[in-house]
């Protein structure tokens, strides 16, 4: 889904609720069906995107619908997982039958139902997970669980046709900060992950403490534009010896510290000076980490994924350390770095094709790990 390409229709509903109709020019040609296709109707509930998809032969986007709730949750400075929840109920039927009409299939042409069941919010998921278990009752068609993190990563198999296992993949949101090594489709090594604020989490936090308000992530890619990433010399957390994983609860401490005194002092601040020395030290570590888990394990392939890998400042850095390295770089286009069907479709064909199938009993899971499939499917460890 090339970003010369995308065609996004917009509408904002009389509550407040933006509804997306993304296609491509591709679309149209993909249409006609063919006996061996595999047509994979998607769901997605985890956060505040009500999304549902079609997805041919899980890299073929026939139809990708998002209702995103962004506006509602802004006055409050981030998502209200019961005001979620609710608009997830009124908003999911409506995203099925429109993925359906955009495809211009039926549920008969459908030839299983993925949906995300963790990790995220549990009413979010609920709602989702309710939704793809009565389809799947009611048609008889197959169920299949999917996790929300693959589906970040699987963004990239939509983006770039050609894209096969293995390869390196830096996994960065509002919740997850991951360095996945991706050995096989369905198969991953966490070889780091945040041990306290996500990189997202990290963004909107600064964002508030600035002013710059929700969602803190493109408002502070915007603002460091304008500013100046070597204003401020903040800390890159370090969080031992070979070690990938990420810490940044200490950087989103120094920046509060820096606003403190510098109020305390009656010194003006220069919002963008923060956010882009904010920004440059994220990008950092982020990079940095990716680079030496890709050399170290040999990947001539670095991915990103996640809603923070819209960020140009992180994109444009690991384009031009990949460069350096003779490595390719793939970067989904950021309406599919966000959450959003399409990729728990992706995800789920694979899934499919493995022959993995969830009954009756599925459940959400919010805090399900990424990596071990007994694990995964049963919310304990397979020991």
């Amino acid at each position: 889904m090339d970003n010369n390409h995308e065609n996004i229709k917009r509408r904002t509903d009389e509550d407040g609720v933006i509804f997306m109709s993304i296609k491509n020019e591709q679309t149209e040609a993909l249409q006609e069906s063919k006996d061996e296709d595999i047509n994979i109707l998607a769901i997605e509930s985890s956060c505040d995107e009500t999304a549902a998809a079609v997805v041919r032969n899980g890299r073929e986007v026939l139809s990708n619908i998002i209702s995103s709730q962004i506006a509602l949750h802004t006055v409050y400075g981030g998502v209200v997982p019961e005001i979620a929840s609710r608009k997830h109920v009124e908003k999911i039927n409506v995203c099925v039958r429109a993925a359906l009409s955009e495809a211009g299939l039926s549920l008969d042409d459908i030839d299983a139902i993925a949906v995300t069941y963790g990790p995220g919010l549990v009413g979010a998921l609920l709602v989702g997970v309710s939704e793809a278990k009565a389809l799947s009752f009611a048609t008889g068609k197959p169920l299949v669980g999917v996790h929300h993190i693959e589906g970040h990563i699987c963004a990239n198999y939509i983006e770039y046709k050609e894209l096969e296992p293995p390869f390196m993949c830096l996994v960065a949101s509002g919740g997850h900060s991951h360095l996945v090594y991706v050995k096989d489709y369905g198969e991953y090594d966490i070889i780091g992950q945040t041990r306290d604020d996500a990189a997202g989490e990290a963004f909107d936090k600064v964002a508030r403490a600035i002013g710059l308000g929700y969602p803190g992530g493109p408002k502070v890619d915007k603002a460091a534009r304008e500013g100046n990433p070597d204003a401020i010399a903040f800390p890159r957390a370090k969080t031992s010896e070979k070690s990938y994983d990420f810490s940044f609860s200490g950087l989103k401490s120094a920046v509060l510290n820096y606003l403190n005194q510098a109020e305390m002092k009656g010194e003006e601040i220069n919002k963008n000076d923060v956010a882009a020395s904010f920004q440059k030290a994220v990008v950092d570590v982020l990079t940095e980490h990716t680079m030496e888990a890709a050399e170290e394990y040999n990947c001539k392939k670095v991915a990103i994924a996640g809603g923070v890998a819209s960020n140009t400042a992180l994109r444009e850095r690991l384009e031009a350390e990949c460069e350096k390295r003779g490595m390719t770089f793939y970067r989904p286009a950021p309406v599919l770095c966000t959450d959003n069907a399409a990729m728990i479709g992706a995800a789920g064909y694979y899934e499919y094709l493995k022959g993995n199938r969830a009954g009756m009993d599925l459940n959400a899971v919010p805090n399900l790990p990424l990596g071990d499939r007994e694990r995964r499917y049963h919310g304990r460890s397979s020991n």
